[in-house]
C-alpha cells in the first residue's frame, strides 16, 4: 500500500514570484514522491496490475519529465506533478501540463508500466515480441510522421504514438491491455493490432506469478542530481519542442488567403489567425497528440509569414477556420517528437 501524506508540505518557494522562483534548481526544491495526488494515481495503477494478477510493481522518483530508462523497472515523474505551483508553471510555459489531470496521468503511467515491464522480464529479446513489434535496436527517431488510417496499431496515449518505435509500439499496446475501461477485444476486432494485443494477453498469464528477472531499484537523473534551474530546464525544453520552418509555410498560406483581397479593408490573415489561435491550437493538439507550446509556435510562424506576405482573408471566415485547422493540424503531424526515450548510463 503506497503511503499518503496527512497534509500537504509547505515549501519555502511556494509564494515566490515567477522570476525567483525560475532561478531556483530542481535539486534545491526538496520534493518527494510522497505527494497526495501522485500516491493515488500510483496506488490506483497497482491495484490495475493486482487485478490482472501481475506481480510486478514498478518503482518511481521525481525527475524532470516522463520516461522509463532501457533497464530500469521503474518509472520517472515529472517534478511538476508534485505540487500544484509548479503545475502552474509548466503551463504558462508549455501552455498544459502533460499528465495534469487524474485520467491523463493514469494513461501515461499505463504506458510507462508497459515499458517497465518490458525491462523487468526482459521481453525484447523474444522472437515472437521482435516479430510483431519489431526490434527495440531501431533508432528512435528525432520526428514521425505516422499513418492515421494504419489498423497495425492501437491508439492510446497519444494519437498514432505507437507508430513512432517498436518499444512504444508495445508500451501502448500494453497500456491498452491493461486499462480496465478500454474494452480492447470490441474496439480492436478484426485490426490487425488484435495480435498484439492477444500477444500481450499470452504473455502477461505467462508472468502473471513470476518474480521479475532484473530487481534494479535504479533511478536515472532523479530530482535531487539535476543542478539545472527552473529557468534553465524551460529553455531547453521549449528550444526541444520548438519548430522553426517559416518559410516553408508560404506555399499553403498562399492557396488558403489572398494578398489581392476580394473587397477593400478585408480582413487581415495575420489578425484573423490570432483571433482564433486558442481555438485551434486546442484542437490540433487534440487531434495530433503534439504539444500545444509546439503548435503554438507553428501558428506563431505562420502569423509572421501572413504579415510579411500581407495577406488578408478571402474566404468566409468559417471556411477560412476550418482550412487553417486542416492546414495547421498537416504541418504539425510533420513534426511530431518521438518523445520520452533515455539511454541509462
Amino acid at each position: 500500500m503506497i503511503r499518503r501524506l496527512s497534509a500537504k508540505k509547505l515549501m519555502p518557494w511556494a509564494n515566490w514570484p515567477e522570476q525567483k522562483l525560475l532561478d531556483l534548481r530542481l535539486c534545491d526544491l526538496g520534493l518527494t514522491i510522497d505527494g497526495e495526488l501522485l500516491n493515488r494515481q500510483i496506488q490506483r495503477l497497482y491495484d490495475e496490475l493486482e487485478a490482472k494478477q501481475i506481480r510486478f510493481r514498478p518503482h518511481f522518483w521525481l525527475s524532470d519529465e516522463w520516461f522509463c530508462p532501457d533497464g530500469v523497472p521503474g518509472i520517472a515523474i515529472p517534478f511538476y506533478l508534485a505540487h500544484p505551483r509548479l503545475a502552474r508553471l509548466e503551463r504558462t510555459y508549455m501552455l498544459e501540463v502533460e499528465g495534469g489531470t487524474p485520467e491523463w496521468c493514469m494513461r501515461l503511467l499505463r504506458h510507462e508500466t508497459g515499458h517497465a515491464i518490458e525491462n523487468a522480464y526482459l521481453l525484447r529479446r523474444r522472437s515472437r515480441r521482435q516479430e510483431l513489434f519489431g526490434k527495440s535496436s531501431e533508432p528512435y527517431p528525432d520526428h514521425y510522421t505516422p499513418n492515421p488510417y494504419s489498423r497495425s496499431f492501437v491508439q492510446y496515449l497519444e494519437v498514432w504514438y505507437a507508430q513512432s518505435h517498436p518499444d512504444e509500439d508495445f508500451a501502448e499496446t500494453f497500456a491498452v491491455w491493461l486499462d480496465p475501461s478500454s474494452l480492447w477485444r470490441r474496439r480492436y476486432a478484426g485490426w490487425p493490432a488484435m495480435k498484439k494485443l492477444q500477444y500481450i494477453e499470452e504473455v502477461m498469464k505467462e508472468l502473471a506469478a513470476m518474480p521479475p528477472n532484473v530487481t534494479s531499484r535504479r533511478r536515472i537523473d532523479p530530482l535531487e542530481r539535476l543542478n539545472k534551474t527552473l529557468r534553465e530546464h524551460y529553455l531547453q525544453k521549449r528550444a526541444h519542442y520548438d519548430v522553426d520552418h517559416a518559410k516553408a509555410y508560404d506555399m499553403w498560406l498562399l492557396r488558403l488567403f489572398s494578398a489581392k483581397p476580394r473587397r477593400p479593408g478585408g480582413m487581415g490573415a495575420a489578425e484573423f489567425l490570432a483571433s482564433i489561435r486558442g481555438e485551434v491550437r486546442r484542437t490540433v493538439a487534440l487531434w495530433t497528440g503534439q504539444y500545444q507550446y509546439t503548435i503554438d509556435q507553428v501558428i506563431e510562424d505562420m502569423i509572421e509569414r501572413c504579415r510579411t506576405l500581407n495577406l488578408r482573408v478571402a474566404t468566409p471566415l468559417d471556411q477560412a477556420k476550418l482550412g487553417f485547422t486542416v492546414l495547421l493540424t498537416r504541418q504539425s503531424m510533420n513534426y511530431l517528437h518521438s518523445g520520452r526515450h533515455r539511454v541509462a548510463v
